[in-house]
């Protein structure tokens, strides 16, 4: 049974990254900026329901930009949780923009991609960012760089703060769980960390029952004369905590 349960979740999905293609091609071109993030955070709660996954949303997402939210990092499905919760520009590896379908939905979304291994494409993405955020956009990265299993934080990588720092714009740190919700520990189903590949991760999450994703807005802070390294340590001391 609960096979099944979870093939008729993964028909769901599919038929609904179907229709996110669709209304991005058919739809988009007719709609403003903003009437595009609402559908991008429409279309990702609902994602989030057809995977039997219940929304937990903590503290205050941002209303308006300039805001670069900091988030740590434990799957791929990090990203559509954090759209549920609150729109935004992500930054991506740029291996998603030549991933077939998905990059069509990130491109959607607005998402700005670095090449991670080049110093020189860091600073590009930062200078972008920081344009970004003058121009009043909501960004999201996250500082970990990769993906943990959600019980532990990695160290934090310092760059891409230069932005918020150049655009003298504040970081609102996120931290995000996904929990048991009739036991309240961690639940590893979503976790793509290790030798995992996306369909185990994929499957496990489709398999679960009773999973939460739990996003907690911390308080937006400004650099107040921290460099990026300083502020980036803080970050993750404080998203440490968010986690409880």
């Amino acid at each position: 049974m609960n096979r099944l349960r979870a093939g008729w979740r993964l028909l769901r999905v599919v038929w609904h990254i179907v229709a996110g293609l669709l209304t991005i091609v058919l739809v988009f071109p007719r709609l403003s900026p903003d009437q595009r993030h609402a559908r991008v955070q429409g279309w990702a709660l609902e994602m989030l329901g057809y995977l039997a996954i219940k929304l937990i949303v903590k503290g205050q997402p941002p209303a308006t930009g300039p805001m670069l939210l900091a988030a740590n990092h434990i799957s791929w499905l990090d990203i559509v949780v954090v759209h549920a919760a609150r729109h935004c520009r992500f930054v991506s590896k740029d291996e998603v923009a030549r991933w077939p379908l998905v990059s069509t939905l990130a491109n959607a979304a607005g998402t700005l991609y670095i090449t991670r291994e080049s110093r020189r494409d860091a600073m590009r993405v930062v200078h972008q960012m920081a344009q970004c955020l003058r121009d009043g956009d909501v960004l999201g990265i996250f500082p970990e760089g990769t993906t943990g299993d959600g019980s532990t934080l990695l160290p934090f990588h310092a760059n891409l703060l230069q932005a918020a720092i150049s655009a003298e714009a504040p970081v609102q740190p996120v931290a995000l769980q996904f929990a048991d919700a009739t036991t309240g520990q961690i639940s590893f189903a979503p976790c793509y960390v290790g030798d995992d590949t996306l369909w185990q991760s994929l499957w496990r999450t489709l398999c679960a029952d009773n999973v939460q994703a739990v996003v907690h807005f911390g308080d937006p802070e400004l650099a107040q004369g921290r460099d990026r390294r300083a502020w980036a340590a803080d970050l993750r001391e404080t998203i440490g905590r968010l986690r409880g």
